[in-house]
């Protein structure tokens, strides 16, 4: 269960590197990331199959990103199958360990990994699972 306080945290991050970012502009990844970028986030696309994304570079891994770049990523947006989780989640936590400004994991919509979840967490990430962050992002903006 996604606790209210992790959601409000990973909205209040900066950088979120979009893993699974498309250029297919049909596809949520795609949509998503745009969202993110025209309310202010500043997005870092992840995909090994393109060099630019929403006129972005975008990296092969997490641990492809440059440092200059890693060390400001607040948050993880995943938008790949839940059984491709796992390395991506090693990968995050690597990135905590390595700058210790990584803060939080998201799966998306119908994305949920409970063992990856719980070695995050015990390297002190938050992760939220199943959930669609344009959705609560909207939801917090009326809130405000």
């Amino acid at each position: 269960m996604n606790k209210p306080e992790e959601i409000r945290s990973a909205l209040d991050s900066k950088t979120i590197a979009v893993v699974g970012a498309s250029r297919d502009p049909t596809k949520d990844s795609h949509t998503v990331a745009a969202y993110l970028k025209s309310h202010g986030y500043k997005i870092i696309p992840v995909n090994p199959t393109t060099d630019s994304i929403l006129e972005e570079t975008s990296y092969k891994s997490l641990l492809d990103i440059p440092e200059e770049k890693a060390r400001m990523i607040d948050l993880v947006d995943i938008f790949r199958p839940s059984q491709d989780v796992p390395p991506i989640m090693a990968e995050a936590v690597q990135l905590k360990k390595k700058y210790g400004h990584l803060k939080s994991v998201w799966m998306q919509l119908g994305i949920a990994n409970s063992k990856a979840t719980e070695e995050a967490r015990k390297e002190g990430l938050q992760v939220i699972q199943d959930a669609c962050i344009r959705i609560e992002h909207g939801k917090a903006s009326k809130k405000k």
